[in-house]
């Protein structure tokens, strides 16, 4: 578990959960991850807006937290792919309503 994370743990279990999943495409490679074992380049190409330096960093931030897990395959080309623990997994609700929210949002507020 990661530094900011252990710290949130000292004021409140929101600041616990804003620290592990929040970041700039963190619950949008959740949600993702939501379907399935996905590949870098895979998640790359879901999250174009996410430059590979940004996209490495969350899901390593993921993985350290316990929500994302990694396996390197010994091949060449070297083949990683991504996906959730049961923790990572338990998100499910929240992220969908999120999603729901969002989409409500973006609808009402496309003036």
């Amino acid at each position: 578990m990661r530094l900011p994370v252990r710290r949130a743990m000292e004021v409140c279990p929101v600041e616990v959960a804003v620290s592990a999943v929040g970041g700039t495409w963190k619950l949008t490679l959740i949600k993702h991850l939501l379907d399935g074992t996905r590949r870098f380049n895979e998640l790359g190409r879901l999250v174009p807006l996410a430059n590979t330096k940004t996209l490495t960093r969350q899901l390593r931030e993921l993985e350290e937290d316990g929500l994302v897990r990694r396996v390197a395959y010994p091949e060449v080309p070297p083949r990683v792919e991504y996906s959730l623990t049961d923790l990572g997994r338990s998100l499910e609700p929240i992220v969908t309503a999120m999603n729901v929210w969002g989409k409500d949002f973006a609808a009402n507020r496309a003036d």
